[in-house]
């Protein structure tokens, strides 16, 4: 399980107000989207847009998918061609892997948000940023990477709770002021050597399986085998027993098995629409008394083995039904074998060269206060359309 929760006391870390460090880390976000994740070309389309609302003097909130761990770098780059250093909302795990990464990432932008709890210092320095509008704030409103570029999840409504909170104290200060969202799609482009680069991923995971790799299968139909051998591996581990039957159908099921239980325990059976809602409330529930530090090791164990099941079961939420077989584009294809590979070794190897195209979409006004008589927020429901149309999303 990638330790995406922490039991240890949330600390804030704040953006990082100075110049130098975001200009010079900029530069170097080409070699890194190359070095790091196989980028070696980023075409925006429309950035005039972006552009335009910084001319204004607009205070402007990037709104992008978020479908691989490349895509902050890939914004950092469109506000670099755009003449502007981004803040980012990103989660507090980042900033707990080690010291430098902590340094690097908040010089470059970046401040953090406890997912696990209303972070309300997260929300006003997002607020603040906004507010004083030099530098655009970005929010990835997906909340989690889904590793499909072709299908958005559900977006929350913190996105637009914080570009409202701004828009009211900027219409206080300057009634002509504008807040704006401004959606990103972010779209890979897988250009190498699709045959090579899978058949060798999937000899390791093969491997670890304890089979011998099986080249001689079509590539396809070596992507179901292992995925159902992987699935029955679950299957038997939760549920006992190899289940058959329609695979998304099962996978589901394997969900419901898992978090049903938990929210039976901890939330008196209340559930969300979907599976990363679902597990967010559970992890703020579980998380709440690990914190504090008043568990025993065997109750702090358990809690962390029921974590790693609420980890496992949005993993499997993100793979769409019929994602592959519907459409088997090499995109698509690669996606799965690396969700594969990073559900089974918490590591997905890097696949290139990639190329990337970035659309910019049409900004969105943000009024200080919402509409009511409405059960969506209509800030958020264009979003959500924007980003499906620039994706191409059916």
């Amino acid at each position: 399980m990638h330790q995406v929760v922490s039991d240890k006391p949330y600390e804030f870390v704040p953006p990082y107000k100075g110049k130098v460090w975001p200009f010079l880390l900029q530069q170097l976000v080409p070699w890194q989207l190359k070095k790091r994740n196989g980028i070696d070309s980023v075409e925006v389309i429309g950035l005039e847009k972006l552009k335009n609302s910084f001319s204004k003097g607009d205070s402007v909130l990037i709104a992008p998918n978020h479908c691989r761990p490349a895509d902050p770098l890939v914004i950092s780059e469109v506000c670099r061609r755009a003449g502007k250093a981004p803040h980012t909302m990103a989660s507090w795990h980042v900033f707990l892997e080690s010291g430098l990464q902590r340094f690097i990432a908040r010089r470059a932008g970046a401040f953090s948000v406890y997912r696990e709890g209303l972070d309300r210092q997260a929300l006003q320095a997002g607020t603040d940023i906004l507010v004083k509008g030099d530098r655009p704030l970005v929010v990835f409103p997906e909340g989690v990477i889904s590793r499909t570029n072709d299908r958005l999840l559900s977006l929350m409504e913190g996105t637009s709770f914080i570009a409202r909170s701004a828009a009211k104290k900027r219409a206080e200060q300057s009634p002509n002021s504008k807040v704006v969202i401004i959606p990103v799609a972010i779209r890979y482009k897988f250009n190498g050597n699709l045959q090579e680069s899978l058949h060798t991923t999937l000899d390791n995971i093969e491997q670890r399986l304890s089979w011998r790799p099986r080249r001689d299968e079509d590539l396809l139909a070596r992507l179901y085998r292992v995925g159902e051998a992987l699935l029955w591996l679950k299957e038997i581990e939760y549920l006992g027993e190899p289940k058959s039957g329609d695979v998304f159908e099962r996978v589901q099921n394997l969900i419901d098995h898992i978090l049903v239980p938990f929210e039976q325990e901890w939330r008196a059976g209340k559930t969300e629409s979907n599976t990363v809602g679902r597990v967010k409330q559970l992890r703020i529930a579980i998380l709440r008394d690990m914190v504090s530090g008043d568990l025993s090791d065997q109750e702090r164990n358990h809690r962390w083995d029921q974590l790693a099941d609420m980890y496992l079961a949005q993993q499997l939420s993100h793979y769409a039904p019929h994602y592959v077989s519907s459409n088997p584009t090499n995109e698509r294809l690669l996606e799965t074998v690396e969700k594969f590979e990073e559900d089974l070794t918490d590591h997905a190897t890097t696949h290139g060269p990639m190329s990337v195209i970035a659309t910019v979409g049409d900004p969105i006004p943000v009024d200080a206060k919402r509409v009511r008589g409405t059960t969506e927020d209509p800030v958020m429901t264009q979003l959500q359309q924007q980003l499906t149309q620039l994706l191409g999303i059916n």
